[in-house]
């Protein structure tokens, strides 16, 4: 095991498992995982891309501050119709009304990427990904929020999942939909100096 005061000990600031499976499929292991627990209420007026960037940020820097010298790897999801957040569901029926808005229609995935190199260097990046989902009926609504996989994402749904047979259209990381854009995170690490076992 890798002490703290190896500077290619990658600590990532998330609770998700996606992300970690995602990371997995790339050969990296984080050496620990440290969510961070901050604010993500969107500012006034604030564009859906412009939160997931701050967000991903916060978190690193968050996450950096009691863990000097260390790869921090910060990262947040965004889904927008638009100008409109759809965030994580509350319930089902919030799950169904954003399925109703993501219905036969297309939709952005904004993925805020945030690297702190053990030097303190901060890189950032955004990853947009447009997917349209074909109309869906209330069959389809139903058997959907049956599933539960709407539940804990943003957008309300899993691309992975059910939510595979809607998308009738995706440009851009696939990826980057589940989680993490895994291109853009082997390139900030490799810029880093991040060296895999």
């Amino acid at each position: 095991m890798k002490g703290l005061e190896d500077s290619n000990f990658l600590i990532l600031a998330s609770a998700s498992p996606r992300r970690l499976d995602l990371l997995s499929q790339i050969g990296i292991e984080p050496d620990a995982v440290i969510p961070a627990d901050i604010d993500e209420t969107m500012i006034k007026g604030e564009l859906p891309k412009d939160l997931a960037l701050r967000l991903a940020r916060g978190k690193a820097e968050k996450i950096a501050a009691d863990n000097p010298g260390t790869f921090i790897l910060g990262a947040d999801t965004v889904v927008a119709c638009g100008r409109r957040l759809l965030d994580k569901p509350k319930d089902a029926d919030d799950a169904r009304h954003i399925l109703e808005i993501l219905s036969g229609r297309r939709h952005k995935v904004y993925g805020g990427l945030c690297l702190i190199a053990p030097d303190g260097k901060i890189r950032t990046r955004l990853c947009e990904t447009t997917v349209a989902f074909r109309r869906l009926s209330q069959n389809d609504m139903d058997l959907y929020i049956a599933s539960g996989e709407w539940e804990g994402k943003a957008g309300a749904y899993a691309i992975q999942g059910l939510a595979a047979t809607y998308t009738k259209f995706l440009s851009g990381s696939h990826s980057n939909v589940i989680g993490l854009s895994l291109y853009d995170v082997s390139a900030m690490l490799n810029a880093a100096g991040y060296k895999k076992d």
